[in-house]
């Protein structure tokens, strides 16, 4: 598991990738930050990842968890992996 990334959920709705980084990076170097977006409206989901470069860094940023941020309030995790998802719905069938 890479506990460089973190999980962030409960992010304000106007937030990108930059102010995400921006909002992270007095933690430490930040390799990447991402906001998740819907594929059909391209308005944020409320949650995204941060990677920081090393795993230290990435310990001391889960002091945002329960912080407010423009009213939401913040949940952040060591990210865990992806788990496999069921074919039994598809959009192309």
């Amino acid at each position: 598991m890479d506990q460089n990334k973190l999980f962030v959920a409960g992010l304000p709705w106007a937030i990108n990738n930059d102010t995400l980084r921006d909002l992270f990076s007095q933690y430490g170097e930040i390799t990447e930050a991402v906001v998740i977006m819907d594929r059909e409206t391209q308005r944020s989901k409320g949650f995204g990842f941060v990677t920081f470069k090393n795993a230290e860094d990435a310990k001391k940023a889960l002091d945002m968890n329960d912080k407010e941020v423009d009213g939401r309030t913040l949940v952040v995790n060591v990210a865990r992996p992806r788990e496999e998802r069921s074919n039994s719905f598809r959009r192309d069938r």
